[in-house]
């Protein structure tokens, strides 16, 4: 339930919002991925949910994307 809440959240968003979403989002698995390696992360499971959401965001951009080549 949690998830499905996200992504419509998502599809709401404009395209330029989305964009900022997924950079955003690349960057929080970036710190995570240091973290990780010095050995500071605690909630490691945090990574894979991170990565998940950034190909939801990719999904919706593509799905958005192939919305407008069709109309």
């Amino acid at each position: 339930m949690k998830i499905n809440k996200y992504v419509e959240d998502l599809k709401a968003k404009s395209a330029a919002e989305l964009s900022d979403e997924l950079v955003a989002a690349k960057k929080e698995l970036f710190n995570l991925r240091f973290q990780n390696a010095t050995n500071q992360l605690d909630n490691t499971s945090r990574i894979k949910e991170v990565r998940r959401n950034i190909a939801r965001i990719q999904t919706v951009i593509a799905e958005q994307a192939n919305t407008v080549k069709e109309a």
